[in-house]
């Protein structure tokens, strides 16, 4: 029988409604009344559920092919629409400028220390694809050209083999359980839920297998022979998994026993990469260094303030040390004008200007692109040019507060993306030249873009802001889309005391694959991100492909791309997958996919499989195909053993976290999270004796407390002020990795101890003691913490505060964006970030206390009572506080 038709998935533009202030939500085309997908409510649902129906929701819904609105009109004004070539920032040729003070070395990655764990890391483990045996599917009477039906029938049950699953396990597809439900109603309970995390881009030391031929794939519905096909001894047949129905393989699996298809790797592992290079004839680039052919713009605003520009220029120099000789670099200012730098001058800083108050004209582009300056070099010969440049920088000069400054940051993007193109492409007619993997932009902003398109009014009571607004993000957003199909992420870092009004650009960075990222200052955290940006490798042209049995309907799609109408209608004409387009492809994103079962699941297991098609930074196409069975159960007991509680929060998280796009919303979402505890216990737990009480389930304990940690920590909590800093950590999330999205969830917490040794803890409160030092990762933030008695011993302090920094810089060593390190005494002012962000257990009776928090029992009497006597109270609830205030028993502490 064939997979049922896919739900209209359809993905509609939606506007952005009023964000009218600095502070307010970053545009999102999202839209809570405005769903793309209306899954039909089940037929037992005679009310409305108290929590969303999952809708199938992606981060950006464009129409595709739509190009950016860019004027190509003559430039005016005083530099006569040309191009004016200055040298130093000046009209005139200076001599070489002195070096600010020396750029501080950013140590990354960081050498590996000697720092053991004595506890093993809390990270998940990925579903394993276990073995199991099940029964051959029930066919739908095949047509066969020879023979008899029933003597063919007989040679399938007879001939075929049933592959199981391997020993390992994936971290490309991370499931919220590892068994699937039967009943419908109980599967589909929304406030559990039911998913699965794909990061399409991952990287591993020990990589998927990989074929140099094209794949079998079902010619009914599109999916790809896989280990657990089920293949017809002697006649090179194999069924699909998906829609159940035979295929041919040309022969090429003709194999007598099952050790003779072991040599195909799709037959025996649940992963495999198809690579294709012949196609790309001599633009191959077969080279160690994959970003050769990808270049790196930096496009920088001049208008810093000294303080701000000394800190940046240091950040400049260690970024252009880091980089690999064979990185192409260039270099944009923006201001009121757009300097691009030119890299032939050699002794000298030289610039060719174009104003900034409209879109580069075609004569402009055509003039510099053509001319004589080189603004893309490789860094082996520029390397000392680079430094003169950025010594070059100058502070702004005039009296102007900040925010009111001039900055055309959009015309500079405009101009950044015709240098990466460079002479190759034919401006006139739009050819795009294809180059290896995504390049990249990275805009270093130290306030608003005020100045030329896709620019907002300084003031927020001009008389045509909220109409220049709207214009404005639409313009953005349309320079990301042309960003994107020129295969080239913009990224976006900000820093300063300056409002960058968020909401304006983070459709640019949004609809392009990039990032933005808010820094207090253009410092170290800001310079290793600046190296981070760059050295990611991106493939591009990413095309995802959902395909689950016909028991399972995707409901709900997050993570950085859009729905794609792909035709295969004439090769597959039952090909009922989601596409998805991938803005990038990189290993620091993820999808969540949400899923429900469609009725009563009969089979013994379901299939899932997930097809990721990109062109790497090699410009070879790759296929990467992954195949998951998960075995179906009647019991809720042993569905429940199988759920994974930190993939499921994460799941539910990105969720939530969709919905909430300001601080109202975030304020609705706490309530939400609220009622799916509270509905969980009703519909999986147990009630009480002569009680309206029910206990938690015992088998998914963890859960409620990272929900815990969800509702009041900085995604939707209220322990970060500015709802531009939320609203930029909420975007980052809904697109993180699994890794990351886990970190910012729920921090993890790590005592040092003597010698070296660091023991993992709860994040409670009672970590706090005072001869002790505590290191904190909150994804985005790193906060190492010490106790007062030992900050008092000089000599343990230290090196307690080195073993910590160590730590902090080895658990972070690879994390985009890198996150801020602040270490602080215990008292301080700034305790308060690692305060706040730890459950407040210290009002909890002490055997609560205790068997929450076993590492208590090690403490003396007099250690016990000082540490209770340090608390200050307040009014925060504790993790069992909040569960009794639901009516709901917390669950026993595994």
């Amino acid at each position: 029988m064939a997979n049922p038709t896919q739900p209209n998935v359809g993905f509609t533009p939606l506007t952005n409604s009023n964000p009218s202030e600095s502070h307010s939500s970053p545009h999102n085309p999202e839209n809570n009344n405005k769903s793309p997908i209306q899954p039909s409510l089940p037929s037992f649902v005679t009310t409305p559920p108290r929590f969303p129906l999952p809708t199938l929701h992606l981060q950006q819904k464009q129409d595709q092919g739509q190009s950016p609105n860019v004027l190509l009109s003559p430039a005016s004004g005083g530099s006569g629409g040309g191009i004016v070539k200055t040298v130093g920032g000046s009209p005139v040729v200076v001599p070489h400028l002195s070096t600010p003070p020396g750029p501080p070395v950013f140590t990354s990655p960081v050498r590996p220390a000697a720092v053991p764990f004595r506890t093993s890391p809390a990270s998940p483990q990925p579903v394993a694809f276990s073995p199991g045996s099940s029964s051959l599917p029930a066919l739908s009477p095949p047509q066969f050209s020879n023979g008899s039906f029933e003597s063919q029938q007989r040679q399938v049950s007879d001939s075929v083999i049933e592959e199981h699953g391997p020993a390992g396990e994936s971290s490309f597809v991370l499931f919220s359980a590892h068994k699937v439900l039967k009943q419908k109603k109980q599967a589909n309970v929304p406030s559990l839920g039911f998913g699965a995390l794909i990061s399409p881009g991952r990287e591993v030391s020990t990589g998927p297998q990989v074929i140099h031929r094209d794949p079998h794939r079902c010619q009914s519905c599109g999916a790809y022979a896989n280990i657990y096909s089920n293949m017809l001894l002697g006649s090179g047949q194999w069924q699909c998994v998906i829609c159940r129905k035979l295929n041919g393989s040309g022969g090429e699996y003709i194999a007598h026993s099952k050790e003779e298809l072991h040599r195909f790797p799709e037959l025996s592992s649940p992963m495999v990469d198809y690579v294709q290079t012949g196609n790309k004839g001599p633009s191959f680039v077969p080279v160690s260094d994959s970003r050769m052919s990808a270049p790196v713009v930096l496009v920088i605003d001049e208008c810093l303030d000294e303080p701000h520009l000394q800190h940046l220029q240091s950040s400049l120099h260690a970024f252009a040390d880091s980089l690999a000789p064979t990185t192409r670099l260039g270099i944009v200012l923006y201001g009121r004008t757009v300097s691009v730098y030119d890299f032939s001058e050699g002794s000298v800083a030289s610039a060719d200007v174009l104003p900034g108050d409209k879109s580069p004209s075609q004569e402009s582009l055509k003039a510099l692109i053509y001319g004589i300056g080189i603004y893309l070099s490789p860094m082996h010969a520029s390397l000392p040019v680079a430094h003169s440049i950025f010594s070059s920088l100058r502070a702004y000069k005039s009296n102007i507060p900040e925010a009111s400054r001039d900055r055309c940051l959009g015309t500079a993007v405009e101009v950044a993306l015709a240098i990466i193109q460079g002479p190759s492409a034919d401006l006139s007619r739009g050819i795009i030249k294809r180059s290896g993997g995504n390049s990249r932009i990275i805009v270093c902003a130290g306030g608003p873009n005020t100045y030329g398109p896709g620019s907002v009014p300084h003031s927020f009571s001009h008389p045509n802001y909220p109409y220049m607004e709207k214009t404005a993000l639409k313009w953005m957003e349309n320079l990301g889309h042309e960003a994107h199909r020129q295969n080239t992420v913009v990224d976006i870092l900000c820093a300063g005391t300056c409002p960058v009004r968020i909401p304006i650009l983070q459709p640019l960075a949004k609809a392009s694959g990039g990032v933005l990222v808010l820094h207090d200052d253009f410092g170290e955290a800001f310079g290793v991100n600046l190296q981070r940006a760059s050295a990611r490798s991106a493939g591009s042209h990413g095309l995802l492909e959902l395909r689950t049995s016909d028991d399972i309907l995707i409901t709900q799609v997050v993570g950085p791309g859009e729905e794609s109408h792909v035709d295969t209608h004439e090769s597959f004409k039952n090909d009922n997958a989601l596409y998805i387009q991938m803005l990038s492809v990189e290993e620091t994103q993820s999808f969540s996919i949400s899923m429900e079962t469609k009725g009563d699941v009969k089979r013994d297991s379901v299939y899932f499989q997930f097809a990721i098609q990109y062109s790497n930074v090699y410009q070879a196409d790759v296929s990467r195909v992954i195949t998951v069975r998960l075995p179906t159960v009647d019991s809720i007991s042993g569905y429940l053993e199988s759920v994974q509680d930190e993939v499921a929060a994460v799941l539910i998280a990105k969720r939530t976290l969709l919905r909430a796009k300001n601080h109202s919303d975030a304020i609705d979402m706490r309530a939400t999270i609220d009622e799916r505890i509270k509905d969980i216990a009703l519909k999986f737990g147990t009630q009480l004796p002569k009680s309206k009480l029910h206990r938690f389930p015992k088998q998914i304990s963890l859960l409620p407390e990272l929900l815990f940690h969800l509702r009041r920590g900085p995604l939707l909590g209220s322990i970060i002020g500015h709802e531009d800093e939320r609203s930029v950590l909420r975007n980052l999330f809904l697109n993180a990795s699994f890794d990351l999205s886990l970190r910012m969830l729920a921090p993890r917490c790590l005592m040092h101890r003597e010698g070296g040794t660091f023991e993992e803890l709860p994040a409670y409160d009672l970590a706090m003691q005072s001869d002790a030092a505590v290191v904190l990762d909150h994804g985005t933030d790193v906060f190492i913490w010490l106790g007062a008695e030992l900050a008092v011993d000089e000599g343990r302090s230290a090196a307690a505060l080195a073993a910590c920094r160590t730590l902090a810089e080895e658990l972070t060593e690879c994390r985009f964006p890198a996150p801020r390190i602040l270490a602080f005494k215990e008292g301080s002012s700034q305790a308060r970030y690692f305060v706040s962000r730890l459950i407040p257990a210290h009002k909890d009776p002490p055997y609560e206390q205790e068997a929450r928090f076993p590492q208590l029992r090690s403490l003396t009497p007099e250690q016990r009572t000082k540490l209770k006597s340090s608390f200050v109270h307040f009014d925060d609830p504790s993790f069992c506080e909040w569960m009794r205030s639901l009516k709901v028993v917390p669950p026993e502490p595994s």
